[in-house]
């Protein structure tokens, strides 16, 4: 087996905390009268709190989730968009000695009730009127669930931010205090519901000290500075996002949210300025096409001039990564090619970011090469909910295109036999809520099997080449487990197989084959031709087939619902090597033979 590993000693957490229960009233005690959170608005200007007064909010929700019952260890769900509320309740919750339980807002009804219901959660935060409708409808069903709380608006059957207030003021800071207090490193902090390969989300069980260890990394390596403004659109229902939130605050730095809005993300870019961008590919790919399809689009002398400043900007690039200056010739082409192109690129951003990270999903080098002849470092790390967000990074003094950086000070990595990267280190989860039998096949011998493949080159980059899992993680950096979906559209009597497309895609596309039995029954009643080839053309049978698939997709979260149908002409078979003899479908055979058709959805 190939290994890396890193060892270096941890260093002393920027608040002192010790736990996630006790760093938001140390970052208000350390950090009081700076900066802590950034929002637009109700009236569309941008509105700042500081420590101190963020960390009197987090007081008197956590007394009121006290006074309202919430017992350390209690279970209390979150669904919510990423918002400054979602920040206040997760430490309002954290502080209160509860298990934080995220809930995607994009969930469907019956997806929401899994996860309350498998996390026995005791109480559920909701955003507004759209999250708590989801939580009427399936509110029956979760016995356990005895507390609805509502982040914005009133209504009978919910308490509102302002009762809960009520309820906190009952409460004194010595009450919070000892609760806090009570919490160790070894109760659990959070579980995050993730995708597996079949059946059911998991939840991931992390406590404490996993996510307390994963931040002393993350400062180690100076990932995030405390004069930083960092702009959060990610989901904080992600770990990604979890993480950069926990590390912004410990640090004393700015987190600035998002509208809610994804065409606003790069309008916010550009007033907000921030400094660090945490992302996902999907975004990078977006601000990319941005900056240049009128280019693209208009051709001639502009594109020329284009292609030449950013062939400028990777020269320079290159030089000064070997300590040396650009000649004079060099350093005046790079003046008007940044004064042309490159600073625009870099507005796109807002002008003043140090740095990017991207992760949750593989992007293209090329992309990441295109930013940073701009000056927009973007860098990748690597990880997975298992692992309290990461096991690599990627750092500005230390990175390679085309891999995703070397291990955490304090984690150690290695190839098994199979190429599939292992990981150990003090942030690997304590294992599945309720599922023993997969914590079982993840956790061997205190090494994760990641179901990454990768190898480690000879400088110690990790290089993630494939995944054994079938899990899809689509261009935004959601996983999804296909399997479910596939299982559903092949309940149309005439669907005999289905697999679902996504990987590094903007959306989910389906292939589906038609039974040869059930299509000859079909063609005969019809009047139509019994040619499989003929009747996967047929718009009848393709607007029966779409109508099917659309009414599976309200099952499902709209990231999770299949855009586009494609029927093939025929069946898959052993013959065709595109299943197994068990008849299970190689999905790399299928995507390769007929990677046209797919490449057509996406057209």
């Amino acid at each position: 087996m190939e290994s890396a590993t890193v060892e270096k000693p941890a260093v002393k957490a920027a608040t002192g905390s010790a736990t996630l229960a006790d760093l938001f009233p140390a970052a208000a005690r350390k950090h009081g009268p700076k900066r802590a959170v950034l929002y637009r608005g109700e009236s569309g200007e941008w509105v700042s709190k500081t420590y101190a007064e963020v960390g009197e909010i987090v007081r008197k929700l956590s007394l009121g989730l006290i006074e309202l019952g919430i017992e350390k260890g209690d279970k209390v769900a979150i669904l919510s968009n990423t918002r400054p509320e979602w920040t206040y309740f997760d430490f309002a919750a954290l502080s209160a000695g509860a298990t934080v339980v995220p809930i995607y807002q994009t969930n469907s009804p019956e997806e929401c009730k899994y996860v309350l219901e498998n996390s026995d959660a005791v109480a559920v935060i909701v955003e507004d009127d759209e999250q708590l409708e989801k939580i009427r409808q399936i509110r029956d069903a979760c016995p356990k669930l005895e507390h609805v709380i509502r982040m914005t608006g009133t209504s009978r059957d919910a308490i509102s931010l302002d009762d809960l207030f009520e309820r906190g003021g009952a409460g004194s800071e010595a009450d919070w205090e000892r609760r806090y207090a009570s919490v160790e490193p070894g109760d659990i902090c959070t579980f995050i519901y993730t995708s597996g390969t079949t059946g059911p989300p998991k939840g991931c069980v992390i406590s404490h000290g996993n996510y307390r260890s994963m931040l002393d990394m993350v400062h180690e390596v100076n990932v995030l500075g405390d004069d930083e403004v960092t702009y959060l659109f990610l989901p904080l229902a992600h770990s990604f996002a979890l993480l950069i939130q926990f590390g912004t605050f410990d640090l004393g730095a700015t987190l600035a949210y998002w509208e809610r809005d994804p065409l606003k993300i790069l309008p916010n870019l550009a007033e907000v300025k921030p400094t660090y961008f945490p992302s996902v590919p999907r975004i990078f790919e977006k601000i990319y096409t941005a900056a240049t399809a009128n280019v693209e689009k208009e051709g001639g002398l502009k594109k020329t001039v284009f292609d030449w400043a950013i062939g400028v900007g990777k020269k320079v690039r290159r030089l000064e990564r070997q300590g040396k200056r650009p000649g004079p010739l060099l350093a005046l082409q790079h003046r008007i090619a940044d004064k042309q192109v490159l600073s625009k690129i870099r507005g796109l951003f807002g002008g003043k970011l140090k740095l990017a990270v991207t992760g949750a999903a593989p992007i293209n080098p090329e992309i990441l090469e295109f930013f940073d002849a701009a000056g927009v470092l973007v860098l990748e790390g690597w990880g997975m909910t298992e692992t309290s967000t990461a096991s690599t990074i990627a750092t500005p003094e230390d990175f390679k295109w085309g891999t995703v950086g070397k291990p955490f000070p304090g984690t150690e990595l290695k190839i098994a036999d199979d190429g599939e990267v292992l990981v150990k280190g003090p942030n690997i989860f304590q294992g599945y809520y309720k599922n023993s039998e997969a914590t079982g096949e993840t956790l061997i011998d205190g090494w994760l099997h990641t179901g990454d493949i990768g190898e480690i080159d000879a400088d110690g980059y990790l290089k993630i080449t494939g995944r054994k899992k079938d899990i899809i993680i689509t261009a935004g950096g959601k996983n999804i487990t296909p399997a479910n979906l596939e299982a559903e559209i092949k309940q149309h009597p005439l669907v005999s197989q289905c697999v679902v497309i996504g990987d590094r895609r903007p959306f989910l596309v389906a292939l589906v084959t038609l039974d040869p039995e059930e299509a000859a029954k079909y063609a005969a009643e019809h009047g139509l031709p019994g040619d499989p080839a003929a009747l996967a053309g047929n718009a009848e049978v393709k607007a029966s087939i779409d109508a099917h698939v659309e009414r599976i997709n309200q099952k499902f979260a709209r990231v999770e619902q299949v855009k586009k149908v494609e029927i093939l002409p025929q069946d898959l078979s052993q013959e065709g090597g595109e299943l197994t003899p068990t008849m299970k479908v190689k999905r790399n055979v299928v995507a390769d033979k007929y990677a046209s058709e797919i490449d057509s959805l996406y057209g």
